[in-house]
């Protein structure tokens, strides 16, 4: 009898969820296991050193083994759930925000009667909804908590990951006059170059008219800022005061304006050059035995010269 294959139909989930992928399970669970063993015998030996000074050296081996073993778990406990860490920091800002709202539910129904209680709700929804400089901050911060999701599907989805498997580490964001302002952590085989060439299908994925990558430190190319642009504000109509300075009962001359094609200075006089007399070639004046000029004279030998000839 031929055994029939399970048929998978489209659209029916498997039943499985991936939280964190196989291949940085396995790179932490070896980093976990590297981590322990060197944290186990590098605090073991440096507490056994110590506690020889003062106790025999087989109890101090014994002292540095029961200290440096719980070090190395604890150490093997932090790098192993480090990708779960990773994964609440993704949503810490939501968990954070539903905590205090839901506590302040809490204590809201408990104290209040329901009446007082659904009229606070109403003005705590309805007077940021109704006033439009609050309606806009708070959907600045909304976007803001939606792109950093959005990134990380970037990044999860057509950005190459390192050989662990660890993906850019998402930092903060901010709102913008234009969009969003998020600060990145690239971990090690990612750079900056990277990820230029994707841009167009970063802003794709962030619902976004373009994205711009600059280095937010001079020091740490790791370090990266990405500037979401989701709307033109140089594009708007700006009112003007200097409509209202204008009298509209003013006449207003029909007569075409005339541009200025050239500078007209006529109070600006000529300047004049004067020139050389001709007629009398330039004198050079004598030179003695050595070389060196002669002092001039007091008086000139000959009377009819003329000083402009030297000029």
């Amino acid at each position: 009898m031929s055994k029939s294959s399970p048929r998978r139909y489209a659209g029916r989930s498997t039943g499985t969820v991936t939280v964190i992928e196989a291949k940085v399970h396995r790179s932490s669970a070896r980093n976990a296991k590297m981590a322990f063993i060197l944290t186990a015998v590098i605090v073991g030996l440096l507490a056994a050193v110590v506690a020889a000074s003062s106790i025999h050296p087989i109890l101090a081996v014994f002292v540095g083994a029961l200290i440096g073993v719980p070090t190395g778990g604890l150490v093997w406990l932090l790098v192993r759930i480090w990708p779960v860490i990773r994964l609440l920091w993704w949503w810490t800002p939501e968990t954070i925000l539903g905590v205090l709202l839901l506590t302040a539910w809490v204590q809201l129904a408990n104290h209040t009667p329901t009446l007082v209680t659904l009229l606070v709700v109403a003005l705590v929804v309805g007077v940021p909804a109704a006033i439009r400089p609050v309606r806009r901050q708070v959907k600045a911060w909304t976007w803001c908590l939606v792109v950093r999701h959005r990134l990380r599907v970037c990044f999860a989805q057509f950005i190459i990951a390192n050989q662990s498997g660890s993906l850019p580490l998402i930092l903060w964001a901010k709102p913008t006059p234009v969009g969003e302002r998020v600060w990145v952590y690239l971990r090690p085989g990612l750079s900056a170059k990277d990820l230029e060439g994707r841009l167009d299908k970063i802003a794709v994925t962030c619902h976004a008219s373009t994205v711009l990558i600059e280095r937010a430190s001079e020091n740490n190319a790791a370090y990266l800022r990405f500037d979401i642009k989701r709307r033109e504000v140089l594009t708007a109509h700006v009112g003007s005061p200097l409509v209202d300075v204008i009298d509209p009962s003013a006449p207003v001359s029909a007569s075409p304006l005339t541009v200025p094609t050239a500078l007209d200075l006529p109070d600006v006089a000529a300047p004049t050059i004067t020139l050389p007399t001709q007629g009398k070639p330039a004198k050079t004046p004598a030179t003695t035995a050595n070389g060196s000029k002669p002092a001039a004279s007091s008086a000139s030998s000959v009377p009819d010269d003329d000083t402009s000839d030297w000029i």
